[in-house]
């Protein structure tokens, strides 16, 4: 029997003008209401507002709408800081008190691990905090010649094009000093045409320039490049391919922390609020409470943000990671700073790592801090090390839930959680657990 194809009928979202009321926040910042039971997410939205939207996204289990007024203002609505905020994609919490913001990650973390975890009533401990402006060590901004000048900035909010940054609010001081210099240097440079992006850092030892750049430059831009790092005291780095570090420079950039040098190259991930940073470090090893007779596992090391912190207070330290260059670069630091009893591996913890010679080891504390999928490739792993405590640190709530039902499901009980403000004015969610084996 012949079959005829049959167009089905594309559903067009109705874009008349409606009237909700939120409830709350989801833990990307944007705020939650119902429409004939559907929720709808509203960026810009807050508990407690009556307001008016126009759908932009409707399917069959939720929708996304546009905020056009508001009906009714929250207590904790406030006049955000930044003049690029109604643009810029790089904050969506401005207009929400630092202490509403606060409370809202708090309570979403806590939704999510109750609901999906299953782990009953949490109580969390005090939130780990700084100050909410000027935290950023570092950022990438992106650039794109126009005419005679240059754009240079953060994408706009559900946009590819660039909004022009001369400050940011959320930048450490030092970096917001080089942006007018950094951005008339560019304009000088014949090749800036074929620039991709600059990225910026604020080192304990000075202030460091990336440049991407997607074709060589010239002997003439080279001599302003070289001459701009001179006249600024920059460590300046250039980026010719996407995995390519070449230096112009001698120092190398470096953070302390408990005491340790860790170095570092400009296109390793180092963590951005270095005040949140040093208590989320402290806090990890006080409720590990690792003393010298322990055998510790740290997953997804990084270049030893964590690790080298804890070989100080543990009898061994192993710490894991995917990329070979961050497994050189924690071993480095481990040497440079005397910890001997520290060893660094790669692996892909997405694989079966059992047969890995680290995996044979036993260790009775393993710490994670996975990237934001997750670590669900390891847990399985994790429970059959039989550790007494595991601390897990996540940047997204929804995998940390996820994570935690292997932990839970072995008999390990939820002890402690809290929330990270590690991205105030943004839906970023930092959190840590303390799972214990009863």
């Amino acid at each position: 029997m012949a079959r005829f194809f049959k167009p089905q009928k594309r559903k067009v979202t109705d874009t008349k003008h409606k009237e909700i009321t939120l409830s709350r926040l989801d833990h990307l910042g944007a705020g939650i209401g119902h429409l004939d039971r559907k929720p709808v997410f509203v960026d810009g939205g807050l508990p407690g507002e009556k307001v008016v939207v126009q759908l932009t996204e409707e399917k069959k289990q939720y929708a996304r709408a546009k905020l056009i007024k508001c009906l009714t203002r929250s207590d904790a609505r406030i006049a955000p800081q930044c003049p690029l905020y109604a643009e810029c994609g790089g904050c969506n919490l401005q207009h929400l008190s630092h202490d509403g913001q606060i409370a809202a990650k708090q309570q979403s973390l806590s939704e999510l691990m109750g609901k999906f975890a299953k782990a009953g009533q949490i109580e969390q401990v005090a939130p780990i905090v700084s100050q909410p402006w000027g935290y950023r060590r570092c950022a990438r901004f992106s650039l794109m010649p126009m005419g005679k000048g240059l754009v240079m900035g953060f994408r706009k909010k559900q946009s590819k094009d660039i909004v022009n940054v001369e400050q940011c609010p959320v930048l450490a001081q030092s970096l917001n000093a080089l942006l007018s210099p950094l951005r008339e240097m560019l304009l000088l440079l014949q090749g800036k045409k074929h620039l991709g992006h600059v990225e910026l850092v604020e080192a304990d030892n000075g202030r460091v320039v990336l440049i991407r750049h997607l074709q060589a430059f010239s002997d003439q831009d080279m001599t302003v490049l070289k001459q701009f790092a001179d006249q600024h005291q920059v460590m300046l780095y250039l980026a010719p391919t996407a995995d390519t570090v070449e230096s112009l420079t001698e120092d190398r950039p470096h953070y302390m922390l408990d005491g340790l040098t860790l170095s570092f190259s400009p296109k390793d991930f180092i963590q951005v609020n270095r005040a949140v940073n040093e208590q989320m470090v402290a806090q990890a090893i006080d409720w590990l409470a690792v003393t010298p007779q322990d055998r510790v596992l740290d997953l997804f090391c990084g270049l030893g943000n964590f690790s080298l912190p804890l070989a100080k207070q543990a009898n061994a330290l192993v710490g894991v990671e995917g990329i070979d260059e961050m497994v050189h670069r924690a071993s480095e630091n481990a040497a440079n700073n005397q910890l001997h009893n520290a060893a660094f591996y790669q692996a892909n913890l997405e694989d079966d790592v059992t047969a890995m010679p680290w995996a044979q080891e036993k260790f009775n504390k393993i710490l994670l801090d996975p990237a934001r999928a997750g670590a669900a490739g390891v847990m399985e792993h994790v429970v059959k090390l039989h550790p007494e405590r595991v601390v897990y640190v996540s940047c997204n709530p929804a995998t940390l839930a996820r994570d935690s039902q292997v932990l839970l499901a072995h008999g390990y009980q939820l002890e402690k959680l809290g929330m990270m403000d590690m991205f105030p004015h943004t839906g970023h969610l930092e959190s840590m657990a303390l799972f214990v084996k009863p």
